[in-house]
Protein backbone atom coordinates (compact mmCIF):
# COMPACT_ATOMS: atom_id res chain seq x y z
CA UNK A 1 0.00 0.00 0.00
CA UNK A 2 0.91 3.88 -0.06
CA UNK A 3 3.99 4.56 2.35
CA UNK A 4 2.72 7.75 3.27
CA UNK A 5 -0.23 9.46 4.66
CA UNK A 6 -2.58 12.18 5.76
CA UNK A 7 -3.86 10.93 8.78
CA UNK A 8 -6.69 13.65 8.75
CA UNK A 9 -8.34 11.09 6.67
CA UNK A 10 -9.55 7.51 6.69
CA UNK A 11 -9.32 5.59 3.37
CA UNK A 12 -11.53 2.68 3.62
CA UNK A 13 -10.25 0.18 0.67
CA UNK A 14 -11.18 -3.34 -0.78
CA UNK A 15 -8.01 -5.93 -0.54
CA UNK A 16 -7.74 -9.05 -2.00
CA UNK A 17 -6.19 -11.68 0.49
CA UNK A 18 -7.29 -15.01 -1.99
CA UNK A 19 -9.73 -17.11 -3.66
CA UNK A 20 -13.06 -15.53 -2.05
CA UNK A 21 -11.52 -13.25 0.80
CA UNK A 22 -11.45 -9.74 0.27
CA UNK A 23 -11.11 -7.19 3.35
CA UNK A 24 -12.21 -4.02 3.96
CA UNK A 25 -8.97 -2.24 5.63
CA UNK A 26 -7.91 1.40 5.87
CA UNK A 27 -4.95 2.16 3.92
CA UNK A 28 -2.86 5.17 3.67
CA UNK A 29 -3.65 7.96 1.57
CA UNK A 30 -0.84 9.07 -0.30
CA UNK A 31 1.06 12.08 -0.93
CA UNK A 32 0.87 13.48 -4.49
CA UNK A 33 3.87 13.65 -7.27
CA UNK A 34 4.28 15.46 -10.05
CA UNK A 35 1.47 15.21 -12.29
CA UNK A 36 -1.06 13.61 -9.90
CA UNK A 37 -4.21 14.59 -8.52
CA UNK A 38 -5.76 13.02 -5.93
CA UNK A 39 -9.36 11.62 -6.17
CA UNK A 40 -11.95 10.82 -3.78
CA UNK A 41 -13.57 7.96 -5.42
CA UNK A 42 -17.22 8.29 -6.72
CA UNK A 43 -18.04 4.85 -8.85
CA UNK A 44 -16.19 1.57 -8.95
CA UNK A 45 -17.74 -1.02 -11.62
CA UNK A 46 -17.09 -4.59 -11.01
CA UNK A 47 -15.61 -6.46 -14.10
CA UNK A 48 -15.17 -9.83 -15.07
CA UNK A 49 -11.25 -10.19 -14.52
CA UNK A 50 -12.35 -8.93 -10.59
CA UNK A 51 -14.10 -11.95 -10.47
CA UNK A 52 -12.00 -13.79 -11.90
CA UNK A 53 -9.07 -12.91 -9.21
CA UNK A 54 -11.83 -12.76 -6.51
CA UNK A 55 -12.84 -16.54 -7.30
CA UNK A 56 -9.89 -17.88 -8.87
CA UNK A 57 -6.69 -15.97 -7.61
CA UNK A 58 -6.06 -15.17 -11.29
CA UNK A 59 -6.78 -14.04 -14.82
CA UNK A 60 -5.21 -14.82 -17.81
CA UNK A 61 -1.83 -14.87 -17.13
CA UNK A 62 -1.78 -12.52 -13.91
CA UNK A 63 -1.94 -14.34 -10.74
CA UNK A 64 -2.58 -13.18 -7.35
CA UNK A 65 0.82 -13.14 -5.37
CA UNK A 66 0.21 -10.74 -2.42
CA UNK A 67 -3.12 -8.72 -0.58
CA UNK A 68 -4.30 -6.28 -3.62
CA UNK A 69 -6.71 -3.94 -3.92
CA UNK A 70 -9.15 -4.09 -6.04
CA UNK A 71 -11.12 -1.91 -8.80
CA UNK A 72 -10.16 -0.86 -12.38
CA UNK A 73 -13.53 0.80 -13.65
CA UNK A 74 -13.53 4.08 -11.58
CA UNK A 75 -14.52 7.73 -11.45
CA UNK A 76 -14.33 10.35 -8.75
CA UNK A 77 -13.44 13.95 -7.83
CA UNK A 78 -10.21 15.75 -7.43
CA UNK A 79 -9.29 16.86 -4.00
CA UNK A 80 -5.63 17.82 -4.45
CA UNK A 81 -3.52 18.32 -7.03
CA UNK A 82 -0.17 17.57 -7.37
CA UNK A 83 2.87 19.98 -8.13
CA UNK A 84 2.31 20.73 -11.97
CA UNK A 85 -0.76 19.99 -12.21
CA UNK A 86 -2.69 22.32 -14.64
CA UNK A 87 -5.68 20.63 -16.72
CA UNK A 88 -7.53 19.81 -13.56
CA UNK A 89 -8.57 21.37 -10.36
CA UNK A 90 -10.41 20.98 -6.88
CA UNK A 91 -13.35 19.68 -7.59
CA UNK A 92 -13.43 18.50 -11.06
CA UNK A 93 -15.26 15.34 -11.85
CA UNK A 94 -13.27 12.93 -13.77
CA UNK A 95 -13.01 8.91 -14.81
CA UNK A 96 -10.03 7.00 -14.49
CA UNK A 97 -8.17 5.28 -17.24
CA UNK A 98 -6.16 3.34 -15.26
CA UNK A 99 -3.57 1.92 -17.18
CA UNK A 100 -0.46 4.46 -16.93
CA UNK A 101 2.23 3.43 -19.19
CA UNK A 102 6.50 4.27 -18.68
CA UNK A 103 5.64 6.94 -22.18
CA UNK A 104 9.11 6.58 -23.28
CA UNK A 105 9.74 2.84 -24.99
CA UNK A 106 8.85 2.71 -28.83
CA UNK A 107 5.43 0.79 -28.09
CA UNK A 108 4.65 3.83 -26.15
CA UNK A 109 5.88 6.31 -28.97
CA UNK A 110 3.90 4.05 -31.29
CA UNK A 111 0.55 4.53 -29.50
CA UNK A 112 0.47 1.29 -28.50
CA UNK A 113 1.04 2.02 -24.88
CA UNK A 114 -1.44 -0.30 -23.83
CA UNK A 115 1.61 -3.22 -24.25
CA UNK A 116 4.33 -1.80 -22.74
CA UNK A 117 6.27 -3.76 -20.52
CA UNK A 118 6.25 -1.66 -17.63
CA UNK A 119 2.75 -0.16 -17.86
CA UNK A 120 1.16 0.53 -14.28
CA UNK A 121 -2.75 -1.12 -14.47
CA UNK A 122 -4.82 -0.73 -11.40
CA UNK A 123 -5.97 -4.06 -9.93
CA UNK A 124 -3.71 -6.07 -12.04
CA UNK A 125 -1.17 -7.61 -9.59
CA UNK A 126 1.41 -6.48 -8.45
CA UNK A 127 -0.93 -2.85 -9.04
CA UNK A 128 -2.78 -1.61 -6.38
CA UNK A 129 -6.73 -0.32 -7.65
CA UNK A 130 -9.25 1.99 -6.92
CA UNK A 131 -11.62 0.71 -5.11
CA UNK A 132 -11.07 3.03 -2.09
CA UNK A 133 -12.01 6.22 -0.99
CA UNK A 134 -9.14 7.91 -1.57
CA UNK A 135 -6.41 7.39 -4.55
CA UNK A 136 -4.20 8.81 -6.37
CA UNK A 137 -3.91 8.77 -9.98
CA UNK A 138 -1.64 10.96 -13.10
CA UNK A 139 -3.69 13.76 -14.46
CA UNK A 140 -3.19 13.27 -18.11
CA UNK A 141 -5.11 9.76 -17.43
CA UNK A 142 -7.76 11.29 -15.85
CA UNK A 143 -10.53 12.30 -18.19
CA UNK A 144 -12.70 15.73 -16.77
CA UNK A 145 -16.69 14.20 -17.07
CA UNK A 146 -19.25 17.37 -18.36
CA UNK A 147 -21.67 18.54 -15.76
CA UNK A 148 -24.43 16.37 -17.23
CA UNK A 149 -22.18 12.90 -17.49
CA UNK A 150 -22.81 11.23 -14.07
CA UNK A 151 -19.93 9.19 -12.36
CA UNK A 152 -21.18 5.99 -12.84
CA UNK A 153 -20.80 7.06 -16.57
CA UNK A 154 -17.82 7.86 -15.57
CA UNK A 155 -17.01 4.47 -14.59
CA UNK A 156 -18.40 2.99 -17.52
CA UNK A 157 -16.28 4.99 -20.13
CA UNK A 158 -13.56 1.42 -19.01
CA UNK A 159 -15.47 -1.02 -20.54
CA UNK A 160 -16.46 1.22 -23.17
CA UNK A 161 -13.31 1.80 -24.41
CA UNK A 162 -12.83 -1.91 -24.38
CA UNK A 163 -15.63 -2.28 -26.62
CA UNK A 164 -14.20 1.05 -28.77
CA UNK A 165 -11.07 -0.74 -29.23
CA UNK A 166 -12.69 -4.02 -30.13
CA UNK A 167 -14.75 -2.76 -32.97
CA UNK A 168 -11.45 -0.72 -34.31
CA UNK A 169 -9.17 -4.11 -34.12
CA UNK A 170 -12.02 -5.23 -36.15
CA UNK A 171 -12.31 -2.63 -38.67
CA UNK A 172 -16.02 -2.34 -38.06
CA UNK A 173 -17.37 0.37 -40.96
CA UNK A 174 -20.28 1.36 -42.44
CA UNK A 175 -22.29 -1.63 -43.90
CA UNK A 176 -20.00 -4.27 -42.00
CA UNK A 177 -22.26 -7.23 -40.12
CA UNK A 178 -21.14 -7.65 -36.84
CA UNK A 179 -21.64 -11.08 -34.52
CA UNK A 180 -21.15 -10.62 -31.02
CA UNK A 181 -21.18 -13.31 -28.58
CA UNK A 182 -21.89 -12.68 -25.07
CA UNK A 183 -24.42 -9.72 -23.45
CA UNK A 184 -22.54 -9.27 -20.64
CA UNK A 185 -21.66 -4.86 -20.40
CA UNK A 186 -18.77 -5.77 -22.75
CA UNK A 187 -20.78 -7.61 -25.41
CA UNK A 188 -23.57 -5.09 -25.01
CA UNK A 189 -21.24 -2.01 -25.34
CA UNK A 190 -19.16 -3.62 -28.14
CA UNK A 191 -22.97 -3.88 -29.88
CA UNK A 192 -23.42 -0.12 -29.48
CA UNK A 193 -20.38 0.87 -30.64
CA UNK A 194 -20.58 -1.24 -33.45
CA UNK A 195 -23.98 0.04 -34.65
CA UNK A 196 -22.61 3.81 -34.03
CA UNK A 197 -19.63 2.83 -36.20
CA UNK A 198 -22.02 2.21 -38.73
CA UNK A 199 -23.00 -1.78 -38.87
CA UNK A 200 -25.86 -2.74 -40.82
CA UNK A 201 -26.63 -5.38 -39.12
CA UNK A 202 -25.58 -6.51 -35.59
CA UNK A 203 -26.36 -10.11 -33.84
CA UNK A 204 -25.90 -10.74 -30.03
CA UNK A 205 -25.47 -14.35 -28.18
CA UNK A 206 -25.86 -15.81 -24.59
CA UNK A 207 -27.55 -18.23 -22.96
CA UNK A 208 -29.42 -15.67 -19.96
CA UNK A 209 -32.72 -14.59 -21.20
CA UNK A 210 -32.41 -11.15 -18.98
CA UNK A 211 -29.30 -9.94 -20.57
CA UNK A 212 -30.67 -10.81 -24.42
CA UNK A 213 -33.51 -8.69 -23.52
CA UNK A 214 -31.38 -6.03 -22.01
CA UNK A 215 -29.42 -6.22 -25.84
CA UNK A 216 -32.66 -5.86 -27.56
CA UNK A 217 -34.15 -3.10 -25.39
CA UNK A 218 -30.52 -1.24 -25.54
CA UNK A 219 -30.98 -1.63 -29.93
CA UNK A 220 -29.27 -4.92 -31.07
CA UNK A 221 -30.91 -6.09 -34.45
CA UNK A 222 -31.06 -9.83 -33.80
CA UNK A 223 -30.53 -11.89 -30.46
CA UNK A 224 -29.55 -15.73 -30.41
CA UNK A 225 -30.13 -17.69 -27.06
CA UNK A 226 -27.25 -20.48 -26.81
CA UNK A 227 -29.12 -24.05 -26.50
CA UNK A 228 -26.49 -26.02 -28.72
CA UNK A 229 -23.38 -27.12 -27.80
CA UNK A 230 -22.36 -28.04 -31.58
CA UNK A 231 -19.87 -24.88 -33.15
CA UNK A 232 -20.63 -25.29 -36.76
CA UNK A 233 -24.40 -25.64 -35.50
CA UNK A 234 -24.40 -22.05 -33.88
CA UNK A 235 -22.71 -21.10 -36.71
CA UNK A 236 -25.51 -22.40 -39.42
CA UNK A 237 -28.02 -20.34 -37.31
CA UNK A 238 -26.09 -16.99 -36.82
CA UNK A 239 -25.78 -17.29 -40.82
CA UNK A 240 -29.36 -17.85 -41.60
CA UNK A 241 -30.54 -14.92 -39.02
CA UNK A 242 -28.21 -12.29 -40.36
CA UNK A 243 -29.22 -13.49 -44.09
CA UNK A 244 -25.17 -14.07 -44.71
CA UNK A 245 -22.00 -14.58 -42.58
CA UNK A 246 -20.87 -11.80 -40.62
CA UNK A 247 -17.66 -9.90 -41.48
CA UNK A 248 -16.37 -9.18 -38.22
CA UNK A 249 -17.05 -11.52 -34.83
CA UNK A 250 -16.19 -10.21 -31.91
CA UNK A 251 -15.99 -12.75 -28.66
CA UNK A 252 -16.78 -11.65 -25.16
CA UNK A 253 -17.80 -14.47 -23.54
CA UNK A 254 -15.04 -15.78 -23.09
CA UNK A 255 -16.80 -19.82 -23.73
CA UNK A 256 -14.80 -21.77 -25.57
CA UNK A 257 -17.89 -22.62 -27.97
CA UNK A 258 -18.67 -19.23 -28.61
CA UNK A 259 -14.71 -18.60 -30.20
CA UNK A 260 -14.76 -21.43 -32.05
CA UNK A 261 -18.65 -20.54 -32.95
CA UNK A 262 -16.91 -17.13 -34.36
CA UNK A 263 -14.83 -18.79 -36.61
CA UNK A 264 -17.46 -20.96 -37.58
CA UNK A 265 -19.68 -18.09 -38.51
CA UNK A 266 -17.07 -15.24 -39.55
CA UNK A 267 -17.18 -14.37 -43.52
CA UNK A 268 -14.28 -15.92 -45.44
CA UNK A 269 -11.74 -13.28 -45.71
CA UNK A 270 -12.93 -11.65 -42.16
CA UNK A 271 -11.68 -11.21 -38.76
CA UNK A 272 -12.65 -12.39 -35.47
CA UNK A 273 -11.21 -10.88 -32.24
CA UNK A 274 -10.98 -12.02 -28.77
CA UNK A 275 -12.07 -9.86 -25.99
CA UNK A 276 -12.48 -12.35 -22.96
CA UNK A 277 -9.99 -14.72 -21.60
CA UNK A 278 -10.34 -18.59 -22.56
CA UNK A 279 -9.55 -21.51 -20.85
CA UNK A 280 -8.44 -23.24 -24.06
CA UNK A 281 -10.46 -26.12 -23.08
CA UNK A 282 -12.30 -26.79 -26.13
CA UNK A 283 -11.64 -27.78 -29.57
CA UNK A 284 -10.70 -24.64 -31.13
CA UNK A 285 -10.99 -24.62 -34.99
CA UNK A 286 -7.52 -23.14 -35.94
CA UNK A 287 -7.04 -24.77 -39.57
CA UNK A 288 -10.79 -24.08 -40.45
CA UNK A 289 -9.60 -20.31 -39.49
CA UNK A 290 -6.23 -20.93 -41.91
CA UNK A 291 -8.57 -21.97 -44.71
CA UNK A 292 -10.70 -19.41 -44.82
CA UNK A 293 -8.29 -16.69 -44.39
CA UNK A 294 -10.39 -15.11 -41.03
CA UNK A 295 -7.56 -13.16 -38.88
CA UNK A 296 -8.43 -13.90 -35.76
CA UNK A 297 -7.37 -10.58 -33.29
CA UNK A 298 -6.74 -10.54 -29.60
CA UNK A 299 -6.97 -7.17 -27.78
CA UNK A 300 -5.40 -6.08 -24.13
CA UNK A 301 -7.11 -3.42 -22.76
CA UNK A 302 -7.35 -0.59 -24.96
CA UNK A 303 -4.98 2.38 -26.37
CA UNK A 304 -6.00 6.32 -27.35
CA UNK A 305 -10.04 5.33 -26.86
CA UNK A 306 -11.08 6.92 -23.37
CA UNK A 307 -11.48 10.73 -24.92
CA UNK A 308 -14.04 8.49 -28.17
CA UNK A 309 -16.07 7.15 -25.12
CA UNK A 310 -16.08 10.21 -23.56
CA UNK A 311 -17.79 11.80 -26.90
CA UNK A 312 -19.73 8.25 -26.56
CA UNK A 313 -21.23 8.80 -23.45
CA UNK A 314 -21.85 12.79 -23.80
CA UNK A 315 -23.03 13.00 -27.70
CA UNK A 316 -23.87 9.77 -29.00
CA UNK A 317 -27.81 9.86 -27.14
CA UNK A 318 -27.50 6.51 -25.76
CA UNK A 319 -28.18 5.84 -22.40
CA UNK A 320 -25.95 3.65 -20.82
CA UNK A 321 -27.62 3.74 -17.39
CA UNK A 322 -29.56 0.49 -17.63
CA UNK A 323 -26.63 -1.58 -18.15
CA UNK A 324 -25.76 -0.56 -14.41
CA UNK A 325 -27.81 -3.30 -12.53
CA UNK A 326 -27.19 -2.71 -8.87
CA UNK A 327 -25.68 -0.16 -6.37
CA UNK A 328 -23.84 -1.07 -3.40
CA UNK A 329 -21.73 1.24 -0.31
CA UNK A 330 -17.83 -0.03 -0.75
CA UNK A 331 -18.52 -1.44 2.81
CA UNK A 332 -20.72 -4.12 1.38
CA UNK A 333 -18.04 -5.38 -1.42
CA UNK A 334 -18.57 -8.55 -0.24
CA UNK A 335 -22.08 -8.88 -0.97
CA UNK A 336 -21.48 -6.97 -4.55
CA UNK A 337 -19.34 -9.29 -5.49
CA UNK A 338 -21.61 -12.22 -4.55
CA UNK A 339 -24.27 -10.27 -6.63
CA UNK A 340 -22.30 -10.03 -9.57
CA UNK A 341 -21.18 -13.53 -9.30
CA UNK A 342 -25.28 -15.04 -8.54
CA UNK A 343 -27.08 -16.30 -11.65
CA UNK A 344 -29.88 -15.63 -9.45
CA UNK A 345 -29.20 -11.78 -9.51
CA UNK A 346 -29.24 -11.72 -13.14
CA UNK A 347 -26.72 -8.80 -12.58
CA UNK A 348 -25.20 -6.72 -15.36
CA UNK A 349 -23.01 -3.90 -14.35
CA UNK A 350 -22.54 -3.95 -10.65
CA UNK A 351 -21.31 -0.64 -9.42
CA UNK A 352 -19.48 0.31 -5.74
CA UNK A 353 -19.91 4.14 -4.60
CA UNK A 354 -16.39 4.58 -2.41
CA UNK A 355 -17.69 7.82 -1.04
CA UNK A 356 -20.99 8.62 0.88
Amino acid sequence: MASTCDNAMDNLAAVLHGKLDIRLENIDVPKLQENEVLLAMGSVGICGSDLKYWTEGKCGIFTLGQPLVMGHEGSGTVTKVGPGVKSLKIGDRVAVEPGVPCRKCGLCKTGRYNLCKDIFFCATPPDHGNLCMFYKHPADFCFRLPDHVSLDEGALLEPLAVAIYSCRRGNVALGTKVFVCGSGPVGILTMLVAKQMGASKVLITDIDDVRLEMARQMGADLTLKVTSRDAKDLANQVEAMMEGQPEVSIECSGADLSYATAIHATYPGGCVVTVARHRNSGDIPLNHAATKEVDIKGIFRYANCYPAALDFVTNSGVNLKPLISHHFPIQDTTTAFETARSGDAHALKVMIHCNK
